[in-house]
């Protein structure tokens, strides 16, 4: 009965509409410029237009329509998959072994010495004036033994005062004791991977098992290697140690705060669900420790792409390696503050894996080193699904489909496409981040405004169009040298209702 109900009210509308088209071409009478319109042969256009619509704009819209409805599923399907893996799965120290490495009770402190595998760190930077003390202190201040770690500086800076302001920095930890290397180069070819694989050349290197890599604005804390290390040590499956970021900056501005959320849900939901379901994940380029073995027989870095970390790690992954996520270890890091500069970012990050999954898919489809089950959840879930299906879905359901959809009266779109899984992912989406909750609006409307910019770099991706390999450094201004003192006065704390906005 309802469904007469609603067949009736929708056969009223539409005769109404007819009825009210019909006046406005044929009537009598009407405003001044509608009759102009008329009288020039706009009725004849528009009933030219009613034909072109319903021959072919509306079944190429309701095609459109019923793609993007598929990929909704798609991405309601991945996230609840997604949450379920990371609230049931196992904590790494259960997993895996990961003891503490160095002298135990009784045994001498000069062989426990030898217990501590070489350690590599590598911090590749470029131009990077406000951040270079930070992470090369940090680095420099890991609890590890000096003589069983270098720290690596790759410095591809063009401006020379700041290059003569990092190798002087690097000089006065050497004089402090610590092994730090500067290196430079004579060219930026490959940009940050070109860095990377230059820094693998070099004689000392082969001494070394594991390799650490922090950006520059990027601050380990001193137990860093102790807590990540022994992964590697214990388990020779293992080639890949991630720690989750932390950041300096969160409530800058309410920019930043909508990236904690988001950063915060791709290291508690999707890379805890990679660890944990196919000890696999996408490297992020920083904050990670890798065998050195692995790196190798996995190609090494490759600058083909502006995601050299993910193509690194999708090529370890076909070769048989495990990666395991450590969500308990945090390194601090700087957000983009401001939109330019978070827009290019987020083209780098969202060109450079469309045109990954570009040049890897059919790589990954013909190899025969891992299951099927593994290729399926490599092509399916963490390539299609959240690098191509996530970006281009927001902006061509919600900013062409559905706008158009009003102008097309042939177009029915069901309520669950447009609001039944929007809420549901949005849910699972704000009950990991729950101290965010209040934010969930602003990152409604701040995920749309950026759709267009990630739709657009995933076609680039994945048609490799003129700027695919374009590499614009993210701007850092050190904010953790901009927090305000605390006051001397102790005042009474006032909460306030736009304080929890940051507006």
């Amino acid at each position: 009965m309802a469904g007469d109900g609603e067949g009736a009210g929708d056969g009223e509308g539409a005769a109404a509409f007819a009825a009210a088209k019909a006046e406005w071409l044929g009537g009598s009478g009407g405003l001044p410029l509608l009759r102009w319109w008329r009288a020039s042969g706009g009725g004849e256009l528009l009933r030219g237009w009613d034909a072109v619509r319903a021959g072919a704009v509306a079944p190429a819209l309701a095609a459109v329509s019923g793609a993007c409805l598929a990929m909704s599923a798609m991405l309601l399907a991945e996230a609840v998959f997604m949450a379920a893996a990371s609230l049931v799965r196992r904590r790494p120290e259960r997993r895996y072994s990961a003891g503490p490495l160095g002298a135990q009770d009784g045994e001498d402190e000069e062989r426990g010495l030898l217990g501590y595998p070489m350690v590599l760190v590598q911090i590749p930077m470029y131009n990077e004036r406000e951040v270079y003390k930070l992470s090369i202190g940090a680095a420099c201040g890991l609890s590890w033994p000096s003589d069983r770690v270098i720290v690596q500086v790759l410095d591809d800076s063009t401006d020379p005062t700041i290059k003569d302001l990092v190798e002087l920095e690097c000089k006065i930890w050497a004089k402090k004791g610590k092994n730090v290397k500067y290196e430079v180069r004579n060219n930026r070819e490959g940009y940050k991977a070109g860095a990377l694989k230059e820094g693998m050349l070099h004689a000392y290197v082969q001494q070394c098992d594991f390799l650490a890599v922090f950006d520059a604005d990027f601050q380990p804390e001193p137990d860093f290697l102790m807590r990540t290390i022994p992964y590697l040590a214990r388990n020779p499956q293992i080639a890949l140690v991630q720690a989750r970021w932390e950041f300096v900056n969160p409530n800058e501005c309410l920019m930043t705060r909508i990236q904690k959320m988001t950063l915060d849900y791709h290291f508690k939901v999707e890379q805890e669900a990679g660890s944990s379901t196919f000890a696999f994940f996408g490297f992020n380029g920083t904050a990670g420790v890798w065998r050195i073995s692995a790196i190798k027989e996995a190609g090494g870095w490759d600058d083909r792409t502006t995601v050299e970390d993910m193509d690194l790690a999708v090529r370890a992954g076909l070769k048989g390696w495990k990666f395991v996520y450590v969500g308990d270890v945090k390194v601090k890091s700087e957000l983009p503050s401001n939109l330019k500069a978070y827009r290019r970012q987020q083209h780098r990050w969202t060109c450079g894996a469309a045109n990954l999954f570009r040049k890897m898919g059919a790589e990954i489809l013909l190899t025969k080193e891992v299951s099927l089950w593994w290729k399926l959840y490599l092509l399916y879930s963490f390539f299609l699904v959240r690098k191509v299906v996530a970006h281009v879905l927001p902006f061509v359901l919600y900013c062409v489909v559905i706008p158009f959809s009003v102008l097309i009266p042939e177009i029915k779109i069901p309520a669950w496409g447009v609001v039944y899984i929007p809420t549901a992912i949005t849910i699972l989406y704000a009950v990991r981040n729950p101290s965010s909750i209040h934010f969930i609006p602003f990152w409604i409307l701040f995920e749309n405004v950026m759709s267009f910019h990630r739709t657009k770099a995933t076609f680039i991706g994945l048609l490799e169009l003129g700027s695919v390999n374009e590499w614009v450094v993210t701007e850092k201004l050190g904010s953790v040298s901009n927090t305000k003192p605390v006051p001397q006065i102790l005042e009474r704390p006032r909460c306030r209702f736009w304080d929890r906005f940051l507006l």
